[in-house]
């Protein structure tokens, strides 16, 4: 697994210039090369152990690019048994409680999954308790994002899968919003 941190500005001190404090640039945006799926649990790793306990993960991607596969190693990352996490393509929602674990406290306590393919619009969404979702503590894990976009909350993650070989992927993770830039940066380093 190999990263990149894309920062957010191309500005840098001329040779000549010693700044009088070395600051870490913000990134916009954590570009991950995977070379198979066990490359992927342990992105899934590194982000379960920063994340926040409430955040909305955006997760587009072509049809086989992983993205439940995704969401499966972030349970895992957790204590969700994996094997309980599937494409919630039928149900629309997969609501996962996190279990309490005495060593990290900061764990959110639910891991909600949801399938936004089959939705026809925005409508659909009062059907799924989608404010509720939205506004209670946890992650809320979005598929196919982009049938929902006038919905989804200004900040949030999102990650972006790229098929690029059988089972390799490269994934970009993006912030939106300025609460969760510091994030990409955290992931970078974990």
């Amino acid at each position: 697994m190999s990263s990149a941190e894309t920062p957010s500005s191309d500005e840098s001190p001329s040779p000549h210039e010693r700044p009088a404090r070395q600051e870490l640039p913000t990134a916009r945006e954590v570009i991950v090369s995977c070379e198979d799926e066990a490359a992927v649990a342990r992105f899934a790793q590194k982000c379960a152990a920063v994340l926040p306990s409430k955040v909305m993960l955006a997760i587009d991607g072509d049809l086989g690019a992983g993205k439940t596969t995704f969401v499966k190693k972030l349970a895992a990352a957790v204590g969700i048994n994996p094997s309980e996490v599937t494409s919630p393509t039928f149900t629309l929602v997969h609501l996962h409680q996190v279990p309490a674990q005495a060593d990290r406290p900061a764990l959110p306590p639910r891991l909600v999954h949801i399938d936004a393919y089959r939705l026809t619009g925005l409508d659909d969404l009062a059907t799924l308790g989608w404010e509720e979702l939205v506004d209670e503590d946890g992650w809320l894990a979005v598929e196919w994002p982009e049938r929902i976009a006038a919905a989804l909350p200004t900040e949030r993650l999102e990650l972006h899968l790229e098929i690029t070989g059988e089972s390799a992927r490269r994934l970009h993770l993006r912030a939106t919003g300025s609460a969760l830039q510091k994030l990409l940066a955290d992931v970078a380093a974990a």
